[in-house]
């Protein structure tokens, strides 16, 4: 499989399922500006640094915490989340280094 803007095609077919699901899209979307919209839940941590607490995604999103951390576990496998400790949570943010890959590699194979 060919590299493209450094992401090989089987890591772009990962990209692709990731973002292939409406909620774990949306928390994609949500995590781009987190302060906009966490901004009702107390941060555990500063946001912009370590991310999201993922009882936060959780709690926004509506859905069992056992769904989230499967879709967090997705997104962090497709490379487009990192996950940082505090304590006992796991905060999530954007791996935005990655993301721009991700577009540039699109822009040059689609």
């Amino acid at each position: 499989m060919a590299a493209t803007a450094g992401l090989d095609s089987g890591e772009l077919i990962e990209a692709f399922k990731a973002l292939g699901n409406p909620a774990r899209l949306q928390i994609m979307q949500w995590l781009k500006d987190p302060d906009a919209h966490f901004g009702e839940y107390e941060p555990i941590a500063d946001r912009r640094a370590v991310g999201v607490c993922v009882t936060h995604i959780q709690a926004k999103a509506g859905l069992a915490q056992s769904t989230v951390s499967s879709y967090m576990s997705t997104l962090e496998r497709a490379g487009l989340v990192r996950p940082t400790r505090v304590g006992k949570w796991t905060h999530y943010r954007r791996d935005e280094e990655r993301l721009a890959r991700l577009a540039r590699a699109i822009g040059t194979t689609l």
